[in-house]
């Protein structure tokens, strides 16, 4: 037996992705805070945090296109 998942149910899953992401990153920019609110922040840190938000944007925009595209 074959299931195929309505548009309905993909735009579910992608929404909840999305949600995920959104999560992932509100957490990396209060470690950004954090790690910056300290005398002398580490710069390879505040750099790994700064790529990571970056790469979760990325991925927003990606998984944004996908809702369009089922819309």
């Amino acid at each position: 037996m074959t299931y195929e998942l309505t548009n309905e149910e993909k735009t579910g899953i992608v929404n909840q992705h999305i949600k995920n992401l959104e999560l992932n990153i509100y957490n990396l920019e209060i470690s950004l805070i954090e790690e910056n609110a300290v005398a002398v922040p580490n710069a390879a840190n505040v750099s790994s945090l700064n790529g990571q938000v970056a790469e979760a944007n990325a991925k927003k925009t990606a998984l944004l296109a996908e809702l369009e595209d089922l819309a």
